[in-house]
């Protein structure tokens, strides 16, 4: 019934409950998640008062699809959720990079997102 996770899954899922239990976002900070696949990048703005998603955007867009999940296309990506985070007047976020590891195409990702001017 349970998929049995390999050391490297595992690792990630207790990073991630560990970080959860300490961020949450409002209505004035919400939260950004990040998820991430071998193919795609998928990033969500959240109020987790209301458990509405207020912005998102992935590679899987029209406008994206070319992006690569590598940390080229993360950063294009990130400055331009930035522009969407902007256009909706949001300034500040919570970064919840989800048992991943801050590094690469996460770390890009986020640079990305505080060069369009969103502060973590």
């Amino acid at each position: 019934m349970y998929k049995k996770l390999n050391d490297k899954q595992r690792k990630r899922l207790h990073r991630k409950v560990h970080i959860r239990k300490s961020i949450y976002g409002t209505a004035v900070r919400p939260r950004m998640t990040v998820t991430r696949s071998n193919y795609n990048l998928y990033v969500q703005i959240i109020n987790d008062d209301e458990g509405k998603t207020l912005a998102s955007i992935s590679t899987l867009e029209k406008d994206f699809a070319s992006l690569k999940p590598d940390t080229e296309g993360a950063a294009k990506l990130g400055e331009a959720l930035g522009t969407r985070l902007k256009d909706k007047k949001i300034t500040t976020v919570v970064f919840d990079r989800n048992g991943y590891l801050y590094h690469g195409v996460i770390k890009a990702l986020a640079d990305g997102t505080r060069k369009a001017g969103i502060v973590f």
